[in-house]
C-alpha cells in the first residue's frame, strides 16, 4: 500500500514553510494533510496565472499566503524558514540555482523536500503521462515558456544530493490500482488536449503528436508517472 501524506510527513513540525513554484498551491494540500503542525505557509511563484486559484483555495486560512518571487532569487533572508518544498517544478527552472536558494533560506536543522516525477522505469500506462508531459513541454517551448522534459530518477537524486543534506529519506510514489480508463480522468484530460492542440497552431507536427496521444489515452489509458519524493535536513 502506498504511504499517505501523514505516513510521510506526520512526524514533521513544519514551522514556517516555503513552497517554491507553488502555482495554484496544489502541493500545499499535500502538506496540510501530512504535516504534524505548522505556523505559516508562503507559496511563491513568478507567474500570476495561478494566483486566483491559490487565493480561492486558501481564502479562509490567514496563515497561508501567495507572493510573487523568482525561485532562483528568492530575496528572503538567510535561515528564515523551517521547511522548504518544491513539487514537479525543477524541470521548469534552473534546478541548481533554485535548490541552492531553498537551502540558503532554510535554517540549520530545517527540512528540505523535493517532489518530482521521473520518466524512466514506468509502466506502459504510466508512459502515457510521461509522453503527454513531454508534448506539453514541447508546445510550451514553441510559445516561449520554459518547460523541459522530465528527468530520470538518478538525475533528480544527483541534483538534490549535491546540496549535502543529512538524514535523507526517499519515497517512490504511484497509484497503479486506479482504473486507467476512469471516465472522470479522461474527461479532465479532454479540455487539456483541446487547449494544447490550439496552442500548437502553426506547428502541425505538434498538433499531430497531440492527436496521437489522445488515441493512446483512449486505447491504453492513463496512470500518473511515479514521483520521487526526497526529504533531507540542512546541517
Amino acid at each position: 500500500m502506498a504511504p499517505t501524506p501523514k505516513d510521510i510527513l506526520g512526524q514533521i513540525s513544519g514551522g514556517r514553510v516555503l513552497d517554491v513554484a507553488t502555482g495554484n498551491g496544489g502541493f500545499i494540500h499535500f502538506l496540510l494533510e501530512g504535516l504534524k503542525d505548522y505556523n505559516e505557509i508562503i507559496g511563491v511563484d513568478n507567474n500570476e496565472r495561478g494566483t486566483a486559484a491559490f487565493e480561492k483555495a486558501f481564502k479562509d486560512q490567514s496563515n497561508i499566503c501567495f507572493e510573487m518571487r523568482d525561485a532562483c532569487r528568492l530575496e528572503f533572508a538567510d535561515s528564515s524558514f523551517d521547511m522548504a518544498c518544491i513539487s514537479n517544478s525543477l524541470h521548469h527552472l534552473d534546478p541548481v540555482a533554485a535548490l541552492r536558494e531553498m537551502k540558503r533560506v532554510l535554517r540549520p536543522g530545517g527540512t528540505l523536500l523535493v517532489s518530482e516525477m521521473y520518466r524512466d522505469g514506468q509502466t506502459e500506462i504510466q508512459m502515457t503521462h510521461v509522453l503527454l508531459h513531454h508534448w506539453w513541454g514541447a508546445v510550451d517551448r514553441v510559445n516561449g515558456v520554459a518547460h523541459r522534459e522530465t528527468y530520470q530518477r538518478n538525475e533528480i537524486l544527483e541534483l538534490v544530493r549535491g546540496l549535502g543534506l543529512e538524514a535523507e529519506t526517499l519515497y517512490d510514489l504511484h497509484d497503479l490500482d486506479a482504473d486507467p480508463k476512469d471516465p472522470a480522468t479522461l474527461a479532465e484530460l479532454e479540455p487539456v488536449f483541446e487547449r494544447y492542440i490550439q496552442r500548437a497552431e502553426g506547428h502541425p507536427d505538434l498538433q499531430k503528436r497531440g492527436e496521437q496521444l489522445r488515441k493512446r489515452v483512449e486505447q491504453i489509458g492513463f496512470h500518473g508517472a511515479t514521483t520521487l519524493l526526497m526529504i533531507g535536513r540542512k546541517s
